[in-house]
Protein backbone atom coordinates (compact mmCIF):
# COMPACT_ATOMS: atom_id res chain seq x y z
CA UNK A 1 0.00 0.00 0.00
CA UNK A 2 1.24 3.47 -0.84
CA UNK A 3 0.40 5.94 1.94
CA UNK A 4 0.84 9.70 1.48
CA UNK A 5 1.58 11.88 4.50
CA UNK A 6 1.05 15.63 4.27
CA UNK A 7 0.99 18.46 6.79
CA UNK A 8 0.73 22.18 7.32
CA UNK A 9 -1.43 23.19 4.37
CA UNK A 10 -2.54 26.27 6.35
CA UNK A 11 -5.53 26.64 4.04
CA UNK A 12 -3.37 27.39 1.01
CA UNK A 13 -5.44 25.90 -1.81
CA UNK A 14 -2.89 26.52 -4.58
CA UNK A 15 -0.08 24.60 -2.90
CA UNK A 16 -2.48 21.87 -1.77
CA UNK A 17 -3.74 21.48 -5.36
CA UNK A 18 -0.16 21.01 -6.56
CA UNK A 19 0.23 18.25 -3.95
CA UNK A 20 -3.03 16.62 -5.10
CA UNK A 21 -1.72 16.42 -8.67
CA UNK A 22 1.44 14.78 -7.36
CA UNK A 23 -0.58 12.31 -5.25
CA UNK A 24 -2.52 11.33 -8.37
CA UNK A 25 0.69 10.76 -10.33
CA UNK A 26 2.15 8.70 -7.47
CA UNK A 27 -1.01 6.56 -7.33
CA UNK A 28 -1.30 6.74 -3.55
CA UNK A 29 -4.07 4.77 -1.90
CA UNK A 30 -4.60 6.70 1.32
CA UNK A 31 -3.64 10.07 2.85
CA UNK A 32 -2.82 11.19 6.38
CA UNK A 33 -2.87 14.93 7.13
CA UNK A 34 -0.81 15.80 10.24
CA UNK A 35 -2.58 19.03 11.12
CA UNK A 36 -2.68 22.76 10.48
CA UNK A 37 -5.29 22.10 7.81
CA UNK A 38 -6.17 25.77 8.03
CA UNK A 39 -9.37 25.94 5.98
CA UNK A 40 -12.48 23.93 5.08
CA UNK A 41 -11.35 24.35 1.44
CA UNK A 42 -8.62 21.69 1.90
CA UNK A 43 -10.63 18.44 2.52
CA UNK A 44 -12.57 18.61 -0.80
CA UNK A 45 -9.24 18.65 -2.65
CA UNK A 46 -8.40 15.26 -1.11
CA UNK A 47 -11.81 13.70 -1.77
CA UNK A 48 -10.34 11.09 -4.14
CA UNK A 49 -8.63 9.21 -1.27
CA UNK A 50 -9.57 7.90 2.14
CA UNK A 51 -8.03 10.63 4.27
CA UNK A 52 -7.45 10.87 8.01
CA UNK A 53 -6.79 14.20 9.74
CA UNK A 54 -5.61 15.51 13.08
CA UNK A 55 -5.92 19.09 14.25
CA UNK A 56 -2.97 21.44 14.61
CA UNK A 57 -2.45 24.66 16.51
CA UNK A 58 -3.90 26.87 13.72
CA UNK A 59 -7.05 24.75 13.30
CA UNK A 60 -9.25 26.98 15.44
CA UNK A 61 -12.55 26.64 13.55
CA UNK A 62 -13.02 23.01 14.45
CA UNK A 63 -16.73 22.96 13.54
CA UNK A 64 -16.11 24.20 9.99
CA UNK A 65 -13.21 21.79 9.49
CA UNK A 66 -15.23 18.88 10.87
CA UNK A 67 -18.10 19.70 8.50
CA UNK A 68 -15.79 19.83 5.47
CA UNK A 69 -14.03 16.62 6.47
CA UNK A 70 -17.36 14.82 6.98
CA UNK A 71 -18.69 16.15 3.64
CA UNK A 72 -15.59 14.75 1.89
CA UNK A 73 -16.24 11.35 3.49
CA UNK A 74 -13.06 11.58 5.55
CA UNK A 75 -12.27 11.16 9.25
CA UNK A 76 -11.11 13.71 11.81
CA UNK A 77 -9.34 12.10 14.76
CA UNK A 78 -9.08 15.19 16.98
CA UNK A 79 -5.55 15.96 18.21
CA UNK A 80 -4.25 12.37 17.98
CA UNK A 81 -4.86 9.75 15.30
CA UNK A 82 -4.25 6.02 15.27
CA UNK A 83 -4.66 3.52 12.43
CA UNK A 84 -3.63 0.00 11.62
CA UNK A 85 -2.82 -0.47 7.94
CA UNK A 86 -1.16 -3.49 6.35
CA UNK A 87 -0.43 -4.86 9.82
CA UNK A 88 1.43 -1.67 10.86
CA UNK A 89 0.41 0.46 13.82
CA UNK A 90 0.46 4.14 12.86
CA UNK A 91 0.11 7.18 15.11
CA UNK A 92 -0.15 10.72 13.79
CA UNK A 93 -0.30 14.08 15.49
CA UNK A 94 0.73 17.66 14.88
CA UNK A 95 3.51 17.63 17.53
CA UNK A 96 2.84 21.10 18.94
CA UNK A 97 2.12 19.22 22.20
CA UNK A 98 5.74 18.19 22.79
CA UNK A 99 4.91 16.01 25.81
CA UNK A 100 2.37 13.96 23.85
CA UNK A 101 4.78 13.72 20.92
CA UNK A 102 7.63 12.41 23.12
CA UNK A 103 5.31 9.98 24.93
CA UNK A 104 4.02 8.64 21.61
CA UNK A 105 7.54 7.98 20.36
CA UNK A 106 8.71 6.40 23.62
CA UNK A 107 5.62 4.24 24.15
CA UNK A 108 6.75 1.33 22.01
CA UNK A 109 3.18 1.03 20.73
CA UNK A 110 3.78 2.15 17.15
CA UNK A 111 5.59 1.14 13.98
CA UNK A 112 5.22 4.60 12.40
CA UNK A 113 4.72 8.01 14.02
CA UNK A 114 3.88 10.84 11.61
CA UNK A 115 3.95 14.47 12.68
CA UNK A 116 3.93 18.04 11.41
CA UNK A 117 4.30 21.50 12.96
CA UNK A 118 8.02 22.11 12.33
CA UNK A 119 7.63 22.67 8.56
CA UNK A 120 10.82 20.62 8.10
CA UNK A 121 10.90 17.30 6.27
CA UNK A 122 12.73 14.61 8.21
CA UNK A 123 12.65 10.95 9.07
CA UNK A 124 14.64 8.81 11.44
CA UNK A 125 14.49 5.45 13.13
CA UNK A 126 14.37 4.77 16.83
CA UNK A 127 14.79 1.02 16.97
CA UNK A 128 11.99 -0.46 14.87
CA UNK A 129 10.00 2.78 14.94
CA UNK A 130 9.99 5.12 11.93
CA UNK A 131 9.40 8.77 12.90
CA UNK A 132 8.35 10.87 9.91
CA UNK A 133 7.64 14.52 9.21
CA UNK A 134 6.53 15.08 5.59
CA UNK A 135 7.50 18.73 5.68
CA UNK A 136 4.97 21.43 4.87
CA UNK A 137 2.87 22.60 1.97
CA UNK A 138 3.02 26.19 3.20
CA UNK A 139 5.71 28.36 4.79
CA UNK A 140 8.61 26.10 3.94
CA UNK A 141 11.70 26.75 1.85
CA UNK A 142 10.71 23.71 -0.23
CA UNK A 143 7.17 22.34 -0.11
CA UNK A 144 7.16 18.58 0.39
CA UNK A 145 5.12 15.50 1.17
CA UNK A 146 6.13 11.98 2.16
CA UNK A 147 5.15 8.61 0.74
CA UNK A 148 5.39 5.44 2.80
CA UNK A 149 5.29 1.98 1.30
CA UNK A 150 3.43 -0.38 3.62
CA UNK A 151 4.02 -2.85 5.14
CA UNK A 152 7.74 -2.32 4.42
CA UNK A 153 7.87 1.11 6.12
CA UNK A 154 10.02 2.57 3.34
CA UNK A 155 9.56 6.34 3.30
CA UNK A 156 10.61 9.00 0.82
CA UNK A 157 10.20 12.77 0.79
CA UNK A 158 9.06 14.35 -2.45
CA UNK A 159 9.33 18.02 -3.34
CA UNK A 160 6.03 19.42 -4.60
Amino acid sequence: MRLAVISDTHGHVGYAQEAVELLQALEVQRVIHCGDIGSPAIPPLLAAWPTDYVLGNVDRDEAALCGAIDAAGHRLHGRFGALELEGRRIAFLHSDDERLFRETIRSGDWDLVCYGHTHKAESHREGNLLVLNPGALYRAARHSIAVVELPQLEASHIIV
